[in-house]
């Protein structure tokens, strides 16, 4: 299909090599039909293309004239021109995470045929990964249950000021804690296993590798089992280096993405050769049209578990005919589950600076004293409370952030107000529930301009 216009040379050229290759192409001249500017306006939403041509070739979106010759010249092109019938699933997902599930799901409720390609690499060794991605296995879920557990021993220090009386030793057994959130952790791996199969999800547990266009070959990897490994480590300054034979090799300096061995550079789609992350454009394309990539793995986006979901969602929704919304990226709430909770939506102080500049801006902050803490003689200028408000849009908050207990619920219900145009007036009106921490919000005062002290002086 070439949306095109009678006069553009460019749509000729392209019109001309689908010609020279024998295709036939259902060609829309916009030029000459009635709502022709509206289709082009549909077009540019879909597509993120506000120009012509306009091709797409068995449902995928190639490009305008300078792509289409592009995917003409690398063979893709001829690929796509095959049928569809040559195809074995109309949507492969590769990595079983929170964005691969939800937009596999998402696929399979619109009646298409679906594969789950998810396999880890063991990590140290002798160890496996259900399904589910990091959040589920090493992230959100583990993380939070363990900080659950770090604040029943601070609330077990407070009881005593509020007359709970013991006299036998308490003490943690970490043993006992761990063996049930990995239960935990297990119930919900055979959850998505179970969701995917009453889809008709196909669920492969291999390792995923492109060949060529439109072709992934599944080479599952020896599982892990405890052994011998040779460790070489050679310094980054000067030429010292440590070899070494060891049973388990433990390297904590954050997470990679596992984009090198996937033979991604056989079909074309472009990395950060740095971080290994996949640039994509607004809807999620990387530089191969038929590819996508969602969650992590995506440059530039949150590392976040609900951004994945909905970015997936709304990818198969896309692809499938059913919605043309694209993931919103911006006031995005997320939590720092720490045993003083960090909330935040929006933007930070520094980049709302660079983003409106500083004489644009309105900063209200104070710090806070939890009801909870006062018996408990905790400290009463820890928790501290800040939005930032835009004064060239009737003050309207673009950045909020909250330091204390339970900052995950508090954030989330004030992420849903900032959707809505969330202002400084309109948090003056609201009146809050008292004694909550969430109300310190409705009652900011000082700005930060001012230079006014924010610390509490008592009750």
């Amino acid at each position: 299909m070439i949306f095109s216009k009678s006069y553009c040379p460019h749509s000729t050229r392209v019109k001309e090599l689908f010609s020279s290759l024998g295709v036939e192409c259902n060609v829309l001249e916009l030029d000459q039909v009635d709502d022709g500017a509206k289709v082009q306006e549909v077009l540019s939403e879909i597509t993120n293309q506000k120009t012509v041509p306009n091709v797409f070739v068995n449902k995928v979106h190639v490009g305008g004239c300078d792509q289409t010759f592009q995917a003409y010249q690398s063979g893709l092109l001829q690929k796509l021109l095959q049928e569809d019938s040559a195809y074995d699933y109309d949507l492969i997902i590769v990595g079983g995470g929170s964005g691969g599930l939800s937009c596999a799901k998402e696929a399979a409720i619109l009646g298409k045929k679906v594969m789950v390609l998810d396999f880890v690499v063991p990590s140290p060794q002798g160890t496996s990964w259900g399904l589910g991605g990091t959040c589920v296995n090493v992230g959100c879920i583990p993380k939070k249950l363990m900080h659950q557990a770090a604040l029943l021993g601070q609330a077990l220090c407070d009881s005593r000021k509020f007359g709970w009386e013991y006299n036998q030793q308490v003490k943690h057994n970490w043993e006992t804690m761990t063996k049930a959130i990995q239960n935990h952790i297990s119930s919900l791996n055979w959850g998505y296993r179970l969701s995917l199969r009453e889809k008709a999800v196909a669920y492969v547990n291999s390792y995923g590798e492109f060949v060529e266009h439109h072709k992934i070959k599944i080479q599952q990897l020896e599982k892990g089992s405890p052994g011998k490994l040779k460790v070489l480590a050679k310094s980054t300054e000067g030429t010292e280096t440590i070899e070494g034979v060891y049973n388990t090799v433990l390297l904590a300096i954050g997470r990679d993405s596992c984009t090198r061995k996937m033979g991604l550079e056989k079909i074309g789609v472009k990395i950060n050769e740095k971080s290994g992350k996949i640039p994509v454009n607004d809807v999620e394309q990387t530089s191969v049209p038929y590819v996508y990539a969602v969650g992590d793995v995506s440059e530039g986006k949150p590392e976040l578990t609900p951004v994945a979901i909905q970015s997936g969602k709304l990818l198969a929704r896309r692809l499938f005919g059913a919605s043309l919304e694209k993931c919103d990226y911006i006031n995005v709430p997320t939590t720092v589950f720490t045993p003083l909770e960090y909330g935040c939506c929006g933007l930070a102080e520094e980049k709302a600076i660079e983003v409106y500049k500083k004489e644009n801006l309105e900063i209200y902050h104070t710090l806070f004293w939890p009801l909870e803490w006062t018996v408990a003689g905790r400290d009463n200028n820890t928790c501290y409370a800040k939005i930032i408000c835009n004064k060239l849009d009737h003050d309207r908050v673009i950045g909020f952030h909250i330091l204390g207990p339970n900052a995950g619920e508090v954030t989330q219900g004030f992420a849903a107000a900032m959707k809505c145009g969330l202002t400084k007036q309109l948090l003056d009106d609201t009146i809050g529930i008292h004694p909550t921490c969430g109300e310190v919000f409705t009652t900011l005062e000082i700005t930060k301009s001012s230079g006014l002290d924010i610390t509490q002086k008592g009750c």
